[in-house]
């Protein structure tokens, strides 16, 4: 038996192998006092966009521009997470971050064709105007009052 480890699934047909991924626990910022920020609990995931399979190209392109502040000048994604006071908390919502822009850029977005307003459409749109326009009307002081 060999251990090999598991591949991690981000979406549809897109994953990476876990030793690609680099985590570096760092400190805190934030308001502090006495015993506060001592402890190493924000995380840092960085993975190099090389190492996720199954990306093609149309969701490459979404993911960069999705990800753009999370980009290195190397195509490398690092994403921190410091909303909990547990490292493995932290590491989890980097992984929920990285898993939920994945999604993102995997999902094509709906093409939007133009169409032809129907008549009904028009008709309704004309009389709103119209009762709008009367009264405004109303409200206007007329010349003998």
């Amino acid at each position: 038996w060999s251990a090999r480890p598991q591949n991690c699934w981000l979406g549809p047909k897109v994953w990476f192998r876990p030793v690609d991924l680099r985590f570096r626990f760092i400190r805190s910022g934030g308001p502090g006092g006495q015993s506060v920020n001592k402890l190493s609990s924000q995380a840092e995931l960085r993975v190099a966009l090389d190492h996720i399979t199954g990306l093609d190209d149309a969701s490459r392109t979404r993911l960069k521009r999705l990800a753009k502040r999370w980009l290195t000048k190397l195509d490398e994604l690092v994403i921190h997470a410091d909303t909990h006071r547990s490292q493995k908390m932290n590491k989890q919502a980097c992984l929920d971050r990285l898993q939920d822009i994945m999604l993102r850029a995997t999902t094509r977005p709906k093409l939007r064709r133009k169409k032809k307003p129907t008549r009904s459409m028009i008709e309704r749109r004309l009389e709103n105007k119209r009762k709008v326009s009367e009264k405004k009307q109303r409200r206007q002081k007329h010349e003998g009052d």
